[in-house]
């Protein structure tokens, strides 16, 4: 009974929290204060301030995260909206993504091997770019440390919504196709939360390219593990 209070505890005070976050990013507009960043980063501090073992705030925190995989089919809904655009775009979007996919794991892998990482922290690396449930099937499947790949996504996820407004501004990436492409195969559905303040097209083909992304990303990741490791 008192793990069901906790519980209850833990996820009514990250929804409060989370409400909180996006009130703030609604009045500050920026980037870095995206409600999933200010969020994480509020609940770390409540966590450590008062000692609050991870493991207590995963009694409810586990319950929020089976709420995941929903939420990722629920992206389902704007592509049935731009449905008639998108069909349009198939080759496009998928070329885009299928390049990279690619470019994501080689990149993670060469990079991760240059810095001396071991093995298993490559392995839990390279799946990085697509979504937690996926990456974490991934990460078991070629030996890496599924909690780990989970962390990896989390920050290539932040990493995206940090820096896609610099990229795009560096390369002057205007187009709302090749930054949907770009921060769905790089940032999976964090990115594809902030590709949607942009736009619902660009949301829709983000989603897209965070589907095939995560499809290409799982068959070719171990191959390109045994290539390049």
């Amino acid at each position: 009974m008192i793990n069901f209070f906790i519980g209850m505890i833990v996820i009514v005070g990250t929804y409060v929290i989370y409400l909180f976050a996006k009130m703030i990013h609604r009045k500050m507009g920026y980037s870095f204060t995206a409600p999933v960043i200010t969020s994480t980063i509020i609940i770390i501090a409540i966590l450590l301030s008062f000692q609050i073992p991870y493991e207590t705030y995963m009694i409810g925190g586990e319950w929020i995260n089976e709420l995941l995989g929903p939420a990722v089919v629920a992206l389902a809904y704007p592509l049935y909206q731009q449905r008639d655009i998108l069909k349009k775009l198939t080759a496009p979007i998928l070329v885009g993504t299928s390049v990279g996919a690619i470019v994501g794991v080689s990149t993670g892998i060469l990079l991760a091997k240059s810095v001396g990482f071991e093995d298993v922290i490559i392995y839990s690396l390279t799946p990085k770019s697509v979504t937690t449930p996926v990456a974490m099937a991934i990460a078991e499947t070629i030996g890496g440390v599924t909690p780990l790949a989970a962390v990896f996504v989390m920050i290539a996820g932040i990493g995206g919504v940090l820096f896609s407004s610099i990229v795009h501004k560096i390369f002057r990436l205007n187009n709302y196709i090749g930054r949907g492409v770009g921060i769905g195969s790089a940032s999976h559905a964090i990115g594809t939360s902030k590709a949607l303040e942009s736009s619902l097209l660009e949301g829709s083909i983000s989603t897209i390219a965070m589907v095939v992304s995560a499809v290409v990303v799982s068959v070719i990741t171990p191959g390109l593990v045994a290539i390049l490791l």
